[in-house]
């Protein structure tokens, strides 16, 4: 499985990590570095097994928790109906404009 996003919904660079932008409900959610890394490897083909071990080698983080707080990412990102898991391959939308605190934050402008 790979992770998706949804028709309308793009990421974009930031300095802190990445912000994820929902354009159809001019919303966006900014993710930390950490769940930068996460959400890169899994809209590049990577499953969550991918991405945790990616965690690992990156931060000062067990197998164990990196798999838990990848399932937990991927989890809120398609409760706030930003992504979806999907069984095709890779899905990476950039935007057209411009350790476990790294959930989406919602913000709107």
């Amino acid at each position: 499985m790979t992770l998706k996003l949804r028709d309308g919904v793009f990421t974009a660079e930031t300095e802190y990590g990445v912000a994820v932008l929902d354009e159809d409900r001019d919303q966006y959610w900014t993710l930390n570095p950490s769940a930068a890394i996460a959400l890169r490897t899994l809209l590049d083909g990577g499953t969550e097994a991918d991405a945790a071990r990616t965690l690992t080698e990156e931060y000062a983080v067990d197998i164990d928790t990196a798999h838990r707080d990848v399932r937990e990412l991927v989890g809120e990102l398609c409760s706030a109906g930003l992504a979806e898991e999907s069984t095709q391959g890779p899905s990476v939308r950039r935007g057209r404009r411009g350790r476990r605190a790294w959930w989406p934050e919602k913000k709107t402008p």
